[in-house]
């Protein structure tokens, strides 16, 4: 869908301000979504005003229930690409952003958000600064507390101080990767990465950095993506102004998913990683879950993966 009327929906007045024509590509990646992704959609007219060129893209991945056909129905008339597989979320992304024009922003987003009004062009704006190739908003929970979503550079000290600490000890402490200081949300400022469920990135990002790494099927994805961004001298962005709601879920409730998780964080710290680092980040994940295996099976299930075999990625 190309082009929108903007609507008066409280939008932040920095929203209504004159924005820099950046034409935007909104790219969702579904799989299963049907029970979220209408709600998104409909947050949508509102979460772009101020947005003057866009299109909105689903991309489908070969989902077993109604997604595909809530999208098309839709009245936002986004376009719908089936990839047939379920190939993950960075596949997903590549294939929404292969069909896009190469001097479009993209906003990558979850199913299982909600837009404020104004956020995407607050996004945008920020991205105008050249310096800058991500810009990620403040998220906001179901029940409307803040979400944690900003992170460290994950590290030997973040592995080992949230397994023998605890995530919420750790976070607070400032030797974890989750960010959970409230006031540095308040703030816009560069980060070292945030959650990859909502996410600007630059049509000059894009251009320097290429596709997401289809090796991370699931999780890390992120990490990888926004490092090397910063590798090319561009900076993430937080913009606190710009929000969304996140209903997101509990990855630990799914032994699957959480195995998932941890393997693709391992995966992508030994990407980057000498051998002593990798097996210290190893013996610190496989710590923690060993300690909490009794509390979960997603940690037992996790724990076993972790002591298998990791396959590798190699670093081109």
């Amino acid at each position: 869908m190309n082009g929108s009327t903007p609507n008066d929906c409280g939008t932040s007045s920095r929203a209504h301000e004159d924005v820099p024509e950046r034409p935007l590509a909104v790219i969702i990646v579904t799989f299963n979504s049907s029970r979220v992704l209408t709600d998104l959609l409909y947050s949508l007219k509102a979460g772009l005003t101020g947005v003057t060129r866009f299109e909105v893209i689903v991309v489908d991945n070969n989902s077993s229930d109604e997604s595909v056909a809530l999208a098309e129905a839709h009245p936002i008339r986004p376009r719908v690409i089936q990839t047939g597989r379920n190939g993950g979320y960075s596949a997903g992304i590549n294939a929404g952003t292969a069909t896009v024009p190469p001097d479009w922003d993209v906003l990558i987003l979850n199913p299982d958000l909600q837009l404020a009004p104004g956020a995407a062009a607050l996004m945008s704006r920020r991205l105008a600064d050249p310096k800058i190739g991500i810009v990620v908003p403040q998220i906001y929970n179901c029940d409307g507390s803040l979400s944690w979503s900003l992170r460290r550079e994950p590290s030997v000290l973040t592995a080992w101080s949230e397994a023998f600490l605890g995530g919420r000890v750790s976070s607070r402490l400032g030797t974890g990767e989750v960010i959970s200081d409230p006031k540095r949300y308040l703030s816009a400022g560069p980060v070292s990465w945030a959650t990859g469920a909502i996410l600007m990135v630059s049509a000059h990002a894009r251009q320097l950095i290429g596709d997401w790494d289809e090796r991370f099927f699931l999780y890390s994805e992120e990490v990888d993506y926004m490092r090397r961004i910063r590798i090319q001298g561009l900076a993430i962005e937080y913009e606190p102004q710009a929000r969304a709601t996140h209903i997101g879920g509990d990855t630990k409730g799914s032994p699957f998913l959480f195995t998932v998780q941890t393997t693709s964080r391992l995966r992508e710290f030994n990407a980057r990683s000498g051998f002593v680092r990798r097996i210290l980040f190893r013996v610190g994940v496989i710590a923690g879950e060993a300690i909490r295996s009794f509390r979960h099976k997603s940690h037992r299930a996790a724990l076993k993966a972790a002591l298998g075999p990791i396959r590798p990625i190699v670093v081109d």
